[in-house]
C-alpha cells in the first residue's frame, strides 16, 4: 500500500489509539486506498534502553521516563522508515479523532513539500526552543523526501546532547522551505465545529476519557522553572517530590472534565461503536480502568451517551 495513516501510542494511550483507528475508518469512503497502523512505543527496545537517563529538552536536561503519558512522541518521525521511504503517510497522536475523510488529506497536492502540518497556535507557553516551531501531532509526509529521518538514531542523539527534543518535535531542525501548511481543521485543538476534520483533544488535563484520574505526565524542567519564580525551600521540594510519587509523572492533581460536553459525547459515542462492533471488548475497558488508563465511571458514561449520527 502506498498510503498509510500511522497512530502513535503507548500502554497508557492504547485505548485512545483504537478509538482513533475506528474513527478514521468510520469517516472514510476510501478505506481500500490506505492502511491504518498503530505504532506501539512498547515494541521498540531503544526506548526502554534509555529509561532514567538524562536527555536534552528545551535547553535543559530532563529524565526520560517510558511510563510518561507521551513517551510515544519520537515515533512521529518513524513512518518514512516503515514505508520504505516511498509513498504518502499521515501520522497522528492517539487522541486525534476523525470527522472527515482522511484520504482527502493523504491525497492532496503537497506542492513539492516534504512535510505539511497546521500553523502554530497563539500561546504564551513558547520557549526559546519552540519559538517559531510547528505542531507535529498531525503531519502529512512525502516519505521519499524524508530519507534523513532515522527515528532510533535521532532519538539516541537526544541523550548525547546533540539534538534538542523541543526543537525536534517542533520541526525546527527541518529546512523551512520543505514544510507546508494545511488548514487548522486537520488538527483542531480541542475545538469541535461543523468545519472540524480531525479533532485533537490536546489539552492533557482535560482528555475526556481520563476525567478524575491522577495525572501521569511529566512537566519539562524548563516549564517547571518558568512556573516557579521563587526558590523552593527544602521542605517544599520534599513535599512536591512526595506528591509526585503518589500522583505519578511530573504532574500534580487529577484530570478535569472537558470544557465541551460535545467532545466527551463524541469520544464515548465512538467507544460505544467500538464495543458494539467487537473492536474493543468490555473486558479490555475494565482492564484499562484497573490500570487508571480510563476513567472509572466509563460504563456509566457509555450508558448515558446517545448513538452518534451516521
Amino acid at each position: 500500500m502506498t498510503a498509510c495513516v500511522f497512530i502513535q501510542a503507548n500502554h497508557r494511550q492504547m485505548l485512545g489509539a483504537l478509538v482513533s483507528q475506528h474513527s478514521l475508518r468510520r469517516a472514510s469512503k476510501h478505506n481500500d486506498a490506505f492502511d491504518v497502523r498503530i505504532m506501539d512505543h512498547g515494541t521498540h527496545g531503544f526506548f526502554s534502553e534509555k529509561e532514567g537517563q538524562p536527555y536534552l529538552r528545551g535547553g535543559s536536561q530532563t529524565t526520560w521516563r517510558n511510563d510518561d503519558l507521551q513517551s510515544f512522541t519520537p515515533l512521529r518521525f518513524m513512518p518514512p522508515e516503515l514505508m520504505g521511504y516511498s509513498g504518502r503517510a499521515v501520522v497522528i497522536d492517539p487522541d486525534v479523532f476523525a470527522l472527515a475523510d482522511i484520504y482527502d488529506l493523504l491525497s492532496r497536492d503537497m506542492e513539492g513539500k516534504a512535510v505539511m502540518c497546521r500553523r502554530a497556535p497563539e500561546t504564551g507557553n513558547k520557549t526559546k526552543a519552540t519559538e517559531g516551531g510547528l505542531p507535529t501531532s498531525v503531519m502529512l509526509l512525502d516519505c521519499a523526501k524524508l530519507t534523513h529521518w532515522r527515528c532510533e538514531n535521532d532519538f539516541n542523539e537526544l541523550f548525547a546532547f546533540k539534538r534538542d527534543y523541543a526543537e525536534w518535535m517542533s520541526l525546527k531542525l527541518e529546512a523551512p522551505e520543505t514544510i507546508g501548511l494545511f488548514e487548522d481543521e486537520w488538527n483542531d485543538f480541542d475545538t469541535l465545529t461543523p468545519d472540524t476534520k480531525l479533532l485533537h483533544t490536546t489539552k492533557r488535563r482535560t482528555q475526556p476519557w481520563k476525567t478524575g484520574l491522577p495525572f501521569e505526565f511529566t512537566v519539562p524542567e524548563n516549564a517547571k522553572k518558568k512556573n516557579n519564580k521563587r526558590e523552593k525551600s527544602p521542605v517544599r521540594r520534599w513535599f512536591i517530590q512526595a506528591r509526585r510519587s503518589v500522583f505519578g509523572g511530573g504532574g500534580k492533581g487529577h484530570y478535569e472534565p472537558h470544557r465541551d460536553p460535545n467532545q466527551e459525547r463524541f469520544f464515548f459515542g465512538l467507544l460505544r461503536e467500538c464495543i458494539d462492533n467487537g473492536l474493543v471488548s468490555e473486558d479490555l475497558v475494565r482492564e484499562e480502568m484497573s490500570k487508571n488508563h480510563i476513567r472509572h465511571d466509563a460504563f456509566e458514561v457509555l450508558q448515558q451517551t446517545p448513538p452518534l449520527a451516521a
